[in-house]
């Protein structure tokens, strides 16, 4: 079992941001989490790698139960893409590019471990499969929106994660860099198992074998995609 929610709640006030989520994600399964903003997506993720604890309910990732694991341990086997890295700014605009994709290994913004010349290797190995060996050297707040993207995907993988969580990856990129990225995405599912959030239909590539519908935080459908995407399905979760 990759993923295991039993009956999780999760509330902040008197908002309750998560509503009782029963959801399971098997070995070989790729997932795409489709939701209007608000609806709970990127709380579902942050749960997944214990940046959120539930108010009520399990979970289990990789084996591991919440509350009976080390969660920073965990998240070394986990790898995490997202727009939310802009809190992180400062630490990472001035880090070159291979100390961004080396410091994903350690699951950390920044570099506070002892690091080889084989983790630097494997950086280079990384950029050169994403094309982006020329970026060698450079600064990180000095490149593209795709090129940081592309960056932080590679940083995701350095770990070599079981698990891999997109959560709007291609937001503000132009058309060709997410087609590009996307093309870069389909070649991960070989790898590892991939949660992808997303609120655009047109992002579900073919390797993505499962969908979970989100509603104002409750599933509304969760299963293999071809059974889920429908229009019923569909204007219920988009409300049109």
């Amino acid at each position: 079992m990759i993923i295991e929610m039993k009956n999780v709640s999760f509330i902040r006030g008197d908002r309750v941001i998560l509503d009782r989520i029963y959801w399971e994600v098997q070995e070989n399964e790729q997932w795409v989490i489709l939701g209007l903003n608000g609806s709970g997506k990127t709380s579902l993720l942050n749960i997944v790698l214990g940046y959120e604890y539930p108010t009520k309910g399990e979970v289990s990732v990789l084996g591991h139960r919440f509350g009976k694991t080390n969660l920073p341990e965990l998240r070394k086997h986990i790898g995490f893409v997202s727009s939310s890295f802009e809190r992180f700014q400062s630490t990472l605009e001035s880090e070159t590019v291979e100390a961004v994709i080396v410091s994903g290994k350690f699951a950390s913004i920044g570099l506070y471990e002892p690091v080889t010349d084989e983790d630097f290797q494997q950086a280079e190995q990384w950029m050169d499969a994403f094309r982006i060996g020329h970026l060698k050297g450079k600064v990180y707040r000095t490149l593209s929106q795709g090129e940081k993207r592309k960056v932080l995907i590679a940083r995701a993988l350095m770990a070599k994660p079981k698990l891999l969580l997109l959560d709007e990856p291609t937001v503000g990129l132009d058309m060709l860099t997410r087609e590009e990225l996307l093309a870069l995405i389909k070649d991960t599912t070989k790898g590892c198992h991939v949660l992808y959030v997303t609120h655009y239909i047109e992002e579900i590539i073919e390797e993505m074998t499962h969908v979970l519908l989100l509603k104002d935080g409750k599933i509304i459908a969760a299963g293999r995609k071809e059974k889920i995407l429908t229009d019923d399905y569909l204007s219920e979760t988009f409300q049109m």
